[in-house]
């Protein structure tokens, strides 16, 4: 994986994450929709549930990923929201 600064240089895209409240089981949980260029390309939501393990609270999930966001078989987890921002740009660059 690239780092961060170098996946911004490949992609020009304007990515935004807008903060939204989301239902996971059962409680509200925080979550951003992630936008490039006004478009959803991902949904992730922050762990802090009692169902979570306690090493991946406070890591981020994709929830929902849209187009070359999708991810159907093993979801990425992220430590931190730059994190997850540098994967959208991987994936709409089409290096993942």
């Amino acid at each position: 994986m690239l780092p961060p600064a170098a996946v911004q240089r490949l992609m020009p895209f304007d990515i935004t994450l807008q903060p939204v409240k989301v239902l996971i089981d059962g409680h509200e949980s925080e979550g951003r929709l992630i936008f490039a260029d006004d478009q959803l390309a991902a949904v992730i939501v922050r762990l802090d549930g009692q169902a979570h393990a306690t090493e991946h609270k406070g890591h981020w999930h994709l929830e929902a990923g849209f187009g070359r966001c999708e991810a159907r078989i093993a979801p990425p987890a992220f430590t931190a929201l730059e994190d997850a921002e540098a994967w959208v740009r991987q994936r709409l660059a089409g290096d993942a």
